[in-house]
């Protein structure tokens, strides 16, 4: 996968970069896999603004995608790569042996015409779906689960892939992209290889009118406000108020821990934090 580059004709093309989509099919989405997804806003259902600066944005339709695997034993060709506005990642349409059709995460090195397997029959290749009890040792992973049978909830961004480190007992260590080590019961499903669209990071906006389409409204800084707007707000030229950097609602922002002590940190080796 590789970024476009333009020649910088205006200001905003000179830090201007797109991922190449050529890899992409040209099929449209199929209709029977799309569902509507009502905006909000960044607001709750009393209409208060609970995420700041979310709004507007291209309307788009949401891909059901199949984080689970469900079809074990079934086998699936890929029809087409797609590109799918909620992910980072792309998705492949795959149809079934039996005549059903899904969507999928599209590992990096699957093409159109690909067979995908799931379940503990299931060859160990880039876009298949086994239990972690039957990946060997060092195999990079993606789309995990976190509990037998509740779908792929880790590891889905693009470009992003975890390593099956270790067995012992009825649990299996992984490595996850943030450095952290952690336990995962035997029986949970994962999928081999890394996600695709791997440049994705690599890609620079260029100009704030991509933010705004994507649902980004413009954020004001908080030493900009007014005293009763914000904590940094008030006081005399450039001037945070003389207190530690915090948020609208005056939660600390450097440094405090807000992660809930009743979490369980049991299943977690070595935190992503320790050198």
């Amino acid at each position: 996968m590789a970024i476009k580059t333009f020649k910088p004709y205006t200001p905003c093309r000179r830090g201007y970069t797109v991922t190449d989509y050529s890899i992409l099919s040209k099929d449209k989405p199929d209709k029977s896999l799309l569902d509507t997804v009502k905006k909000h806003a960044g607001r709750n259902n009393q209409g208060k603004v609970t995420v700041r600066h979310r709004g507007h944005g291209n309307k788009k339709h949401y891909r059901l995608v199949d984080f689970g695997r469900s079809k074990d034993g079934v086998n699936g060709v890929v029809k087409s790569i797609q590109y799918d506005p909620f992910r980072s990642a792309f998705i492949a349409l795959v149809h079934f042996d039996d005549g059903t059709k899904s969507y999928v995460l599209a590992p990096d090195e699957v093409k159109v015409g690909f067979i995908l397997q799931s379940g503990k029959g299931a060859e160990i290749r880039p876009g298949n779906t086994l239990p972690l009890s039957n990946i060997p040792e060092g195999t990079l992973i993606h789309n995990i689960e976190l509990k037998p049978g509740s779908k792929g909830t880790m590891v889905r961004a693009a470009g992003t892939t975890a390593q099956l480190l270790a067995k012992e007992g009825n649990y299996a260590q992984l490595r996850l992209p943030s450095g952290e080590v952690r336990i995962v019961p035997l029986t949970c499903k994962a999928t081999v290889g890394r996600v695709s669209n791997i440049d994705h990071e690599n890609v620079k906006l260029g100009k704030a009118g991509r933010a705004y389409h994507r649902g980004r409204r413009p954020k004001v800084r908080g030493t900009a406000m007014n005293a009763t707007d914000h904590p940094h707000g008030g006081g005399e030229g450039k001037s945070n108020s003389g207190r530690p950097p915090a948020s609208p609602t005056g939660v600390l922002a450097k440094g405090f821990k807000t992660r809930k002590k009743s979490k369980s940190k049991r299943y977690i080796v070595k935190d992503r934090r320790v050198k």
